[in-house]
């Protein structure tokens, strides 16, 4: 393997070239860099070294498998730009699995994370609509960060469907004040046909713990449903309304 020296010449005339490169990239498909330079500047190190090293700007977050570069041709390692990020990663998540190129959308909500955290944490005023898309759309939600969706959502901010994936006799002791849908997980085959129609919509799950959302969220996930988030601290931590029956 070749060792590679970041404080040779030849490691920062590469480095400049894949900076050039990735501008090009940004400008051909209308994408925007990261606004954490840290993840640019790993990634901009990583297809460096691979250029170096195979002669292909392989994606740096992926093991380079095979020995020859007939070998690597066959293992369809990713190369920068991949066709995963392009056709799949950027238009559904807002950035390639490395992180580099983003979207402006997904820019524009990161943007608001700061904000719309400490608000939902410390509850010091309501979310603005920006910080309640942001947070709507995290795949993990905490409890405070759901009550303040919650109250967002009694406003028209955002629109989500809250559902509890409890068995009917937990739904029925107590549940989430404005959930929409009981669908038990023992029951969740069944149930799921009925929320075909749902697929594009902004989904979140939420159990007694965390556990059982999470399994549900990640088959509902493989079945195509694309938006779904999951109270990951569970009812149980939930400090907002809950009511019975």
């Amino acid at each position: 393997m070749i060792q590679i020296d970041i404080d040779s010449p030849e490691f920062k005339a590469e480095l400049e070239k894949t900076k050039k490169f990735t501008d090009k990239v940004i400008a051909q498909f209308n994408f925007v860099y990261n606004p954490q330079e840290e993840i640019n500047e790993g990634v901009w190190m990583g297809l460096a070294r691979n250029k170096m090293i195979y002669g292909k700007r392989y994606c740096p977050c992926f093991m380079v498998l095979g020995e020859t570069e007939e070998e690597r041709k066959k293992e369809d390692n990713r190369i920068c730009p991949c066709k995963p990020a392009l056709e799949k990663e950027i238009p559904n998540d807002g950035k390639c699995h490395c992180g580099i190129f983003c979207t402006p959308e997904y820019v524009k909500l990161y943007e608001s994370k700061d904000s719309a955290e400490e608000v939902a944490h410390n509850h010091s005023r309501g979310l603005s609509k920006e910080e309640a898309q942001f947070l709507v759309q995290k795949p993990q939600l905490d409890c405070d960060e759901l009550e303040s969706l919650l109250e967002a959502r009694e406003l028209g901010m955002v629109e989500f469907i809250l559902v509890d994936c409890r068995e009917e006799m937990e739904y029925k002791m107590a549940h989430i004040k404005g959930t929409n849908l009981l669908m038990p997980t023992s029951q969740f085959y069944a149930k799921i046909n009925e929320m075909i129609d749902m697929q594009s919509k902004q989904i979140i799950i939420y159990c007694h713990t965390g556990s059982r959302s999470y399994q549900v969220q990640q088959a509902m996930l493989s079945l195509g449903f694309k938006k779904v988030g999951n109270l990951a601290p569970g009812i149980i931590s939930y400090n907002g309304t809950i009511e019975k029956g």
